[in-house]
């Protein structure tokens, strides 16, 4: 393990402005909406923040005041931010995020999660948070050829929370983090006190007397899913099969990047149209930079490959992970691509101590409604101590 700075050269970064300056933009097509995909304006809007108004060099900045590791584990130098909290009782932590996320997302949490007292909650639980990119994203990188399967994901968080002398820690995830973490509540049980979790699908049951029983909001919500399989998850069948194809484009086209995560960003968020609620276009726009500059459009999409079987997209769909044995919270955020139902919910996962509805955020809360997403995090330990 060593200790790891962010130390982009400047000629990248000078790089990266001029090709997209330099960008061949399409004919006007006259259709402004978002619905065959994120319209023209929107994209010109955001490439000229990108050169005349966004700074990487901030960005980086802001990271590098966070602790930063680098460890060899599992056949991967896996990078991961560590933050030891100053309160003596702490709870270990592990957060992992999905695609096309990074580690970047938490930068403005893990302050408050690690040093409530600091950030104005004196009274509010403190944990030691651990956030690593996942094996192919960002500095992490994937190494070896073998598969990286979510579950040799979780094997391999578990080895980082051993060797940073954490034996028990709570699991967080959302997107394919939030698979990853269920996982390490499932596989590695006797470590996990909790896990929690603000991504959750419940898919329509077989029972049609359970799907008659359903109220409007519930049935609005499964009809929300029904869209997103049928019309908004054809990304997943594409980086699940052919992740290099596209792969090749995102890495020489920064604003083919821009486009191609922009529009998960609005479409699973509040938006990301100018003063709109929903994800900051500098966070978006973080999250783009750390992908091209570190060439990890396709080692990064991998991960559907690697897990094609296992994905909603599956030409047979896989079975349903076994429901976590121990403690699960559950966030829900207002604009997510998908809302469970409680009511399913409970069905499939025995011990749901926690059930949290927010009016606000989306996919990426802690970019949203960071407030939001520290303060569910505090009550899920809260109702894990008073068990």
């Amino acid at each position: 393990m060593k200790p790891f700075f962010i130390d982009i050269p400047q000629e990248e970064i000078d790089d990266l402005r001029a090709r997209v300056e330099a960008t061949r933009w399409p004919a006007e097509d006259g259709d402004d909406t978002w619905d065959s995909g994120i319209p023209l304006s929107s994209l010109k809007r955001l490439a000229k923040y990108w050169t005349d108004e966004f700074s990487w060099n901030e960005v980086q900045k802001r990271a590098n005041a966070v602790p930063q590791f680098i460890s060899s584990l599992n056949g991967a130098d896996i990078h991961f931010m560590h933050v030891r909290s100053p309160e003596p009782d702490a709870t270990p932590l592990l957060i992992t995020h999905g695609w096309p996320g990074s580690f970047l997302d938490f930068i403005d949490v893990v302050g408050p999660l690690a040093d409530p007292r600091g950030h104005g909650a004196e009274h509010s639980p403190a944990f030691h948070v651990v956030v690593p990119s996942l094996p192919g994203f960002g500095f992490s990188s994937s190494s070896d050829e073998s598969e990286w399967t979510l579950l040799r994901v979780a094997d391999t968080w578990a080895s980082l929370m051993t060797e940073l002398g954490y034996e028990r820690f709570v699991a967080q995830g959302g997107d394919l983090g939030a698979t990853v973490s269920r996982i390490l509540g499932l596989t590695h049980s006797d470590r996990v006190i909790g896990t929690h979790v603000n991504f959750l699908f419940t898919p329509p049951p077989e029972d049609p007397a359970v799907l008659s029983g359903l109220d409007p909001q519930e049935a609005g919500r499964l009809e929300r899913l029904a869209r997103f399989s049928d019309r908004g998850s054809g990304y997943m069948k594409l980086l699940s099969t052919r992740p290099r194809t596209i792969g090749y484009g995102l890495t020489d086209s920064p604003v083919g990047q821009l486009a191609w995560t922009a529009e998960k960003f609005h479409e699973w968020s509040g938006g990301v149209d100018g003063a709109k609620a929903g994800v900051p276009d500098e966070a978006v726009l973080a999250d783009v930079s750390l992908y091209w500059l570190t060439r990890t459009a396709i080692s990064s999409a991998r991960i559907y490959y690697d897990n094609a079987d296992s994905m909603p997209t599956a030409a047979v769909p896989p079975p349903p992970l076994p429901p976590v044995p121990g403690p699960l919270g559950v966030a829900v955020y207002a604009n997510d691509l998908a809302r469970p139902v409680r009511s399913l919910a409970h069905r499939e996962f025995p011990d749901i101590v926690q059930w949290s509805e927010f009016d606000r955020g989306g996919h990426f809360p802690s970019l949203e409604c960071p407030e939001d997403f520290v303060a569910d995090l505090r009550d899920f330990l809260t109702v894990l101590d008073s068990r």
